[in-house]
Protein backbone atom coordinates (compact mmCIF):
# COMPACT_ATOMS: atom_id res chain seq x y z
CA UNK A 1 0.00 0.00 0.00
CA UNK A 2 2.75 2.13 -1.01
CA UNK A 3 1.53 6.04 -1.42
CA UNK A 4 -1.77 5.29 0.79
CA UNK A 5 -2.25 6.70 4.49
CA UNK A 6 -5.07 5.72 6.63
CA UNK A 7 -6.68 6.88 9.43
CA UNK A 8 -8.36 4.26 12.07
CA UNK A 9 -11.62 4.30 13.96
CA UNK A 10 -15.06 3.14 12.76
CA UNK A 11 -17.59 5.93 12.30
CA UNK A 12 -15.05 7.82 14.15
CA UNK A 13 -15.13 12.11 14.22
CA UNK A 14 -12.14 12.59 11.74
CA UNK A 15 -10.23 15.27 9.56
CA UNK A 16 -7.42 15.73 7.21
CA UNK A 17 -5.88 17.98 4.75
CA UNK A 18 -4.05 17.29 2.08
CA UNK A 19 -2.47 21.33 2.09
CA UNK A 20 -1.84 22.47 5.33
CA UNK A 21 -4.58 24.91 6.69
CA UNK A 22 -6.93 24.10 4.43
CA UNK A 23 -9.15 23.25 7.77
CA UNK A 24 -10.86 26.02 8.85
CA UNK A 25 -9.94 26.91 12.72
CA UNK A 26 -11.21 27.64 16.16
CA UNK A 27 -13.98 25.26 15.92
CA UNK A 28 -15.10 26.50 12.83
CA UNK A 29 -16.73 24.55 9.89
CA UNK A 30 -18.00 27.41 7.43
CA UNK A 31 -16.22 30.49 7.73
CA UNK A 32 -16.94 33.57 5.54
CA UNK A 33 -13.84 33.05 3.68
CA UNK A 34 -11.84 29.65 3.83
CA UNK A 35 -8.33 28.82 3.69
CA UNK A 36 -7.11 29.00 -0.02
CA UNK A 37 -10.04 30.25 -1.82
CA UNK A 38 -11.61 26.75 -1.20
CA UNK A 39 -15.91 26.35 -0.73
CA UNK A 40 -17.13 24.77 2.17
CA UNK A 41 -19.96 22.00 1.52
CA UNK A 42 -21.43 19.71 3.77
CA UNK A 43 -22.57 16.46 2.60
CA UNK A 44 -25.01 14.11 5.41
CA UNK A 45 -25.53 10.58 5.62
CA UNK A 46 -28.58 11.50 8.34
CA UNK A 47 -31.64 13.66 9.36
CA UNK A 48 -30.25 17.01 11.10
CA UNK A 49 -31.79 16.24 13.68
CA UNK A 50 -31.42 12.71 14.87
CA UNK A 51 -29.43 11.39 17.97
CA UNK A 52 -25.48 12.01 18.06
CA UNK A 53 -24.48 8.56 17.63
CA UNK A 54 -26.41 8.09 14.57
CA UNK A 55 -25.29 11.45 13.32
CA UNK A 56 -23.67 11.44 9.90
CA UNK A 57 -21.99 14.41 8.66
CA UNK A 58 -19.02 15.58 6.75
CA UNK A 59 -17.67 18.59 5.84
CA UNK A 60 -15.92 19.28 2.51
CA UNK A 61 -13.06 22.12 1.26
CA UNK A 62 -12.97 21.99 -2.58
CA UNK A 63 -11.58 23.91 -5.11
CA UNK A 64 -15.10 24.57 -7.02
CA UNK A 65 -18.52 24.14 -5.62
CA UNK A 66 -20.43 21.10 -6.24
CA UNK A 67 -22.85 23.36 -8.17
CA UNK A 68 -20.71 25.50 -10.39
CA UNK A 69 -22.56 27.65 -12.62
CA UNK A 70 -22.83 26.82 -16.13
CA UNK A 71 -20.64 23.94 -15.06
CA UNK A 72 -23.25 21.01 -14.21
CA UNK A 73 -25.07 19.73 -17.07
CA UNK A 74 -28.18 18.15 -17.43
CA UNK A 75 -28.61 14.85 -16.08
CA UNK A 76 -29.91 12.26 -19.01
CA UNK A 77 -31.25 8.67 -18.21
CA UNK A 78 -29.15 6.47 -19.54
CA UNK A 79 -29.83 2.68 -18.89
CA UNK A 80 -26.95 1.63 -21.13
CA UNK A 81 -24.37 2.33 -18.89
CA UNK A 82 -25.07 -0.43 -17.13
CA UNK A 83 -26.79 -3.32 -18.84
CA UNK A 84 -26.80 -5.65 -16.71
CA UNK A 85 -28.58 -3.81 -13.62
CA UNK A 86 -32.14 -4.98 -13.42
CA UNK A 87 -35.20 -4.99 -11.66
CA UNK A 88 -36.10 -8.13 -9.83
CA UNK A 89 -38.47 -10.31 -12.18
CA UNK A 90 -37.85 -13.78 -11.05
CA UNK A 91 -38.82 -15.12 -7.65
CA UNK A 92 -38.44 -19.08 -6.68
CA UNK A 93 -38.42 -20.26 -3.45
CA UNK A 94 -36.00 -23.17 -4.63
CA UNK A 95 -32.54 -22.90 -3.73
CA UNK A 96 -30.01 -21.48 -6.25
CA UNK A 97 -26.53 -22.16 -7.30
CA UNK A 98 -24.74 -19.75 -9.73
CA UNK A 99 -20.76 -20.13 -11.41
CA UNK A 100 -18.16 -17.26 -11.10
CA UNK A 101 -18.44 -15.28 -14.00
CA UNK A 102 -15.57 -15.83 -16.45
CA UNK A 103 -13.59 -12.72 -16.58
CA UNK A 104 -12.44 -14.09 -19.82
CA UNK A 105 -15.28 -14.15 -21.81
CA UNK A 106 -17.22 -11.41 -19.54
CA UNK A 107 -16.21 -8.85 -20.56
CA UNK A 108 -14.01 -10.14 -23.25
CA UNK A 109 -10.18 -9.37 -24.29
CA UNK A 110 -10.67 -6.96 -26.77
CA UNK A 111 -14.02 -5.45 -25.16
CA UNK A 112 -12.90 -2.73 -22.50
CA UNK A 113 -16.06 -2.30 -19.77
CA UNK A 114 -15.48 -0.25 -16.66
CA UNK A 115 -16.92 -1.05 -13.46
CA UNK A 116 -20.36 0.42 -13.89
CA UNK A 117 -21.05 -1.21 -17.16
CA UNK A 118 -19.77 -4.66 -15.23
CA UNK A 119 -22.40 -4.35 -12.95
CA UNK A 120 -24.94 -7.54 -13.11
CA UNK A 121 -27.88 -7.81 -10.68
CA UNK A 122 -27.89 -11.28 -9.23
CA UNK A 123 -30.88 -10.36 -6.51
CA UNK A 124 -32.98 -8.20 -5.11
CA UNK A 125 -35.81 -7.40 -2.83
CA UNK A 126 -37.31 -3.74 -1.47
CA UNK A 127 -37.53 -0.43 -2.84
CA UNK A 128 -35.18 2.17 -3.12
CA UNK A 129 -38.31 4.89 -3.00
CA UNK A 130 -38.81 3.31 0.55
CA UNK A 131 -35.53 3.14 2.27
CA UNK A 132 -36.00 -0.30 2.72
CA UNK A 133 -34.77 -3.00 0.61
CA UNK A 134 -31.48 -4.18 -0.86
CA UNK A 135 -29.77 -5.29 -4.13
CA UNK A 136 -26.42 -8.10 -4.97
CA UNK A 137 -24.52 -7.70 -7.89
CA UNK A 138 -21.65 -9.22 -9.19
CA UNK A 139 -19.12 -7.34 -11.16
CA UNK A 140 -16.13 -7.94 -13.49
CA UNK A 141 -14.17 -4.83 -15.30
CA UNK A 142 -10.85 -4.31 -16.92
CA UNK A 143 -10.99 -0.73 -17.44
CA UNK A 144 -10.27 1.99 -14.95
CA UNK A 145 -13.37 5.18 -14.54
CA UNK A 146 -10.29 7.76 -15.48
CA UNK A 147 -12.81 10.07 -17.09
CA UNK A 148 -15.80 9.08 -15.38
CA UNK A 149 -17.73 8.81 -11.74
CA UNK A 150 -20.38 7.33 -9.85
CA UNK A 151 -22.70 8.42 -7.15
CA UNK A 152 -25.04 5.85 -5.45
CA UNK A 153 -28.35 8.32 -4.39
CA UNK A 154 -30.10 4.50 -3.75
CA UNK A 155 -28.06 3.35 -0.38
CA UNK A 156 -24.43 2.37 0.62
CA UNK A 157 -22.47 0.06 -1.62
CA UNK A 158 -20.39 -2.48 -0.04
CA UNK A 159 -17.43 -4.11 -2.17
CA UNK A 160 -16.12 -7.22 -2.17
CA UNK A 161 -13.11 -7.78 -4.18
CA UNK A 162 -12.71 -11.63 -5.15
CA UNK A 163 -10.06 -11.67 -8.36
CA UNK A 164 -8.08 -8.72 -8.53
CA UNK A 165 -7.00 -5.11 -6.53
CA UNK A 166 -8.86 -2.35 -6.97
CA UNK A 167 -7.61 1.63 -7.05
CA UNK A 168 -10.48 3.57 -5.71
CA UNK A 169 -11.06 7.42 -6.05
CA UNK A 170 -13.04 9.35 -3.64
CA UNK A 171 -13.96 12.48 -2.56
CA UNK A 172 -11.97 12.40 0.48
CA UNK A 173 -9.51 10.51 -0.47
CA UNK A 174 -7.78 7.25 -2.08
CA UNK A 175 -8.33 3.55 -0.82
CA UNK A 176 -6.35 0.52 -2.06
CA UNK A 177 -8.33 -2.40 -1.57
CA UNK A 178 -6.83 -5.78 -2.18
CA UNK A 179 -8.85 -9.78 -2.44
CA UNK A 180 -9.88 -10.08 1.12
CA UNK A 181 -10.69 -6.56 2.53
CA UNK A 182 -14.33 -5.06 1.73
CA UNK A 183 -14.72 -1.53 1.43
CA UNK A 184 -17.83 0.69 1.97
CA UNK A 185 -19.13 3.55 0.25
CA UNK A 186 -21.32 5.62 1.45
CA UNK A 187 -24.75 6.93 -0.21
CA UNK A 188 -24.09 10.00 -2.58
CA UNK A 189 -20.30 10.03 -1.76
CA UNK A 190 -18.35 10.30 -5.39
CA UNK A 191 -16.38 7.33 -6.82
CA UNK A 192 -14.05 6.26 -9.26
CA UNK A 193 -12.86 2.33 -9.49
CA UNK A 194 -9.68 1.18 -11.39
CA UNK A 195 -8.93 -2.17 -11.52
CA UNK A 196 -4.94 -2.85 -10.55
CA UNK A 197 -4.74 -6.29 -12.53
CA UNK A 198 -5.85 -7.05 -16.13
CA UNK A 199 -9.15 -8.14 -14.85
CA UNK A 200 -11.36 -8.03 -11.66
CA UNK A 201 -14.04 -9.55 -10.50
CA UNK A 202 -15.93 -9.29 -7.22
CA UNK A 203 -19.08 -8.91 -5.30
CA UNK A 204 -21.12 -5.74 -4.41
CA UNK A 205 -24.12 -5.59 -2.02
CA UNK A 206 -26.23 -2.10 -1.56
CA UNK A 207 -28.52 -1.54 1.21
CA UNK A 208 -31.31 1.05 0.38
CA UNK A 209 -32.27 1.79 4.66
CA UNK A 210 -29.86 1.93 7.35
CA UNK A 211 -25.87 2.32 7.29
CA UNK A 212 -23.94 -0.40 7.93
CA UNK A 213 -23.38 -0.72 11.71
CA UNK A 214 -20.88 -3.19 14.40
CA UNK A 215 -23.29 -5.75 15.46
CA UNK A 216 -23.59 -5.30 19.17
CA UNK A 217 -21.77 -8.43 21.55
CA UNK A 218 -23.89 -8.89 24.18
CA UNK A 219 -22.72 -11.34 27.03
CA UNK A 220 -19.89 -12.07 24.45
CA UNK A 221 -18.38 -8.64 26.30
CA UNK A 222 -15.53 -5.97 25.62
CA UNK A 223 -13.71 -7.81 22.78
CA UNK A 224 -14.42 -10.08 19.77
CA UNK A 225 -15.72 -9.69 16.40
CA UNK A 226 -14.91 -7.03 14.12
CA UNK A 227 -12.51 -4.12 16.12
CA UNK A 228 -13.66 -0.68 15.81
CA UNK A 229 -9.39 0.46 15.16
CA UNK A 230 -9.08 -2.03 12.19
CA UNK A 231 -11.66 0.02 9.99
CA UNK A 232 -9.37 2.41 7.56
CA UNK A 233 -10.52 5.71 6.56
CA UNK A 234 -8.65 7.30 3.21
CA UNK A 235 -6.45 10.83 4.26
CA UNK A 236 -7.28 14.06 1.99
CA UNK A 237 -6.11 13.76 -1.37
CA UNK A 238 -7.21 15.70 -3.89
CA UNK A 239 -7.27 16.30 -8.35
CA UNK A 240 -7.76 19.27 -9.89
CA UNK A 241 -8.11 19.05 -13.67
CA UNK A 242 -10.17 21.04 -15.77
CA UNK A 243 -11.48 18.13 -18.47
CA UNK A 244 -14.66 16.70 -18.96
CA UNK A 245 -15.92 14.30 -16.29
CA UNK A 246 -18.73 11.88 -16.63
CA UNK A 247 -20.59 11.81 -13.74
CA UNK A 248 -23.03 8.86 -13.36
CA UNK A 249 -26.11 9.07 -10.90
CA UNK A 250 -27.81 6.07 -9.39
CA UNK A 251 -31.43 6.91 -8.42
CA UNK A 252 -34.69 5.25 -8.00
CA UNK A 253 -32.70 2.26 -9.93
CA UNK A 254 -32.30 4.02 -12.71
CA UNK A 255 -29.04 5.21 -14.36
CA UNK A 256 -28.17 8.87 -15.16
CA UNK A 257 -25.67 10.41 -17.01
CA UNK A 258 -23.64 14.25 -16.70
CA UNK A 259 -20.54 15.70 -17.83
CA UNK A 260 -19.09 18.79 -15.83
CA UNK A 261 -16.01 20.52 -16.44
CA UNK A 262 -14.51 20.95 -13.12
CA UNK A 263 -13.07 18.57 -10.97
CA UNK A 264 -15.55 15.78 -8.90
CA UNK A 265 -12.08 14.57 -6.93
CA UNK A 266 -11.25 18.46 -5.53
CA UNK A 267 -11.28 18.41 -2.03
CA UNK A 268 -8.36 19.57 -0.45
CA UNK A 269 -9.68 19.13 2.98
CA UNK A 270 -12.24 17.65 4.81
CA UNK A 271 -13.50 16.66 8.54
CA UNK A 272 -16.30 14.34 9.79
CA UNK A 273 -18.13 10.78 10.35
CA UNK A 274 -19.47 10.18 6.95
CA UNK A 275 -16.76 8.99 4.76
CA UNK A 276 -15.80 5.50 3.01
CA UNK A 277 -13.87 3.12 5.27
CA UNK A 278 -12.09 -0.21 4.39
CA UNK A 279 -11.68 -3.67 6.43
CA UNK A 280 -9.19 -6.49 6.40
CA UNK A 281 -11.24 -9.32 6.75
CA UNK A 282 -8.29 -11.24 8.08
CA UNK A 283 -8.47 -8.57 11.72
CA UNK A 284 -12.03 -10.94 11.94
CA UNK A 285 -11.53 -12.26 15.71
CA UNK A 286 -14.34 -15.45 15.76
CA UNK A 287 -15.69 -16.89 18.32
CA UNK A 288 -17.05 -20.33 18.37
CA UNK A 289 -18.48 -23.48 20.91
CA UNK A 290 -15.96 -24.85 22.79
CA UNK A 291 -17.94 -27.95 24.07
CA UNK A 292 -20.39 -29.30 22.04
CA UNK A 293 -22.96 -28.13 19.27
CA UNK A 294 -22.64 -25.43 16.49
CA UNK A 295 -23.24 -21.88 17.95
CA UNK A 296 -25.59 -19.80 15.02
CA UNK A 297 -23.83 -18.17 12.51
CA UNK A 298 -24.79 -14.48 13.90
CA UNK A 299 -21.87 -14.91 15.61
CA UNK A 300 -19.80 -14.16 12.58
CA UNK A 301 -21.57 -10.94 12.02
CA UNK A 302 -18.77 -8.45 10.70
CA UNK A 303 -21.16 -5.41 9.57
CA UNK A 304 -25.21 -5.12 10.12
CA UNK A 305 -27.75 -2.92 8.69
CA UNK A 306 -30.42 -2.41 11.45
CA UNK A 307 -34.04 -3.24 10.07
CA UNK A 308 -37.02 -1.36 11.96
CA UNK A 309 -37.80 -4.28 14.12
CA UNK A 310 -35.71 -4.27 17.07
CA UNK A 311 -33.12 -7.22 16.96
CA UNK A 312 -33.88 -7.89 12.63
CA UNK A 313 -31.23 -6.88 10.49
CA UNK A 314 -31.93 -5.56 6.98
CA UNK A 315 -29.06 -7.57 6.06
CA UNK A 316 -25.98 -8.92 8.11
CA UNK A 317 -22.71 -9.01 6.86
CA UNK A 318 -21.22 -12.32 7.72
CA UNK A 319 -17.61 -13.89 7.50
CA UNK A 320 -16.57 -17.38 8.06
CA UNK A 321 -12.75 -17.01 8.40
CA UNK A 322 -10.30 -20.43 8.73
CA UNK A 323 -10.81 -21.32 12.96
CA UNK A 324 -10.64 -23.89 15.26
CA UNK A 325 -13.50 -26.07 15.24
CA UNK A 326 -13.11 -28.63 18.25
CA UNK A 327 -16.78 -29.61 19.68
CA UNK A 328 -17.34 -32.61 21.06
CA UNK A 329 -19.63 -35.12 19.79
CA UNK A 330 -21.18 -32.73 17.33
CA UNK A 331 -21.61 -33.56 13.38
CA UNK A 332 -18.79 -31.26 11.99
CA UNK A 333 -20.46 -29.52 9.31
CA UNK A 334 -22.95 -26.97 10.44
CA UNK A 335 -26.64 -28.15 10.94
CA UNK A 336 -29.11 -27.62 8.23
CA UNK A 337 -31.66 -25.00 9.13
CA UNK A 338 -34.69 -23.58 7.36
CA UNK A 339 -34.27 -19.99 7.76
CA UNK A 340 -36.28 -16.62 7.93
CA UNK A 341 -33.81 -14.80 6.32
CA UNK A 342 -32.44 -15.45 2.88
CA UNK A 343 -28.90 -15.85 2.57
CA UNK A 344 -26.40 -15.39 -0.27
CA UNK A 345 -23.36 -16.71 0.09
CA UNK A 346 -19.99 -17.09 -2.11
CA UNK A 347 -16.63 -18.26 -1.54
CA UNK A 348 -13.27 -15.86 -1.51
CA UNK A 349 -10.91 -18.80 -0.97
CA UNK A 350 -10.72 -21.91 -0.20
CA UNK A 351 -10.94 -23.86 3.35
CA UNK A 352 -12.36 -26.29 4.43
CA UNK A 353 -16.37 -25.96 5.89
CA UNK A 354 -19.68 -27.53 5.43
CA UNK A 355 -20.57 -24.52 3.50
CA UNK A 356 -18.66 -25.06 0.65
Amino acid sequence: MVGYSYLKGFKSHLESEALQGALPKKGRNNPQKCSFGLYAEQISGSAFTEPRASNLKTWLYRIKPSVVIGGLGEFVENSKRAPYVQQAEIVTPERLRWNPLDVEGQPANDKQIDFVAGLRTVAAHGDPSNRDGLQIYVYTCNKPMNMSCMYNSDGDMLIVPQLGSLDIRTEVGLLHVDTGYIVVIPRNIKFAISPVSEHARGYVCEIYGRHFELPERGVIGANGLASEVDFLYPTAAFRDEDVETEVICKFQNRFFVSFVESDPFDVVAWRGNYLPFMYNLENFCPVNSVLFDHMDPSIFTVLTSPSATPGVALLDFVVFPPRWMVQEDTFRPPYFHRNCMTEYMFILCVHTSGAD
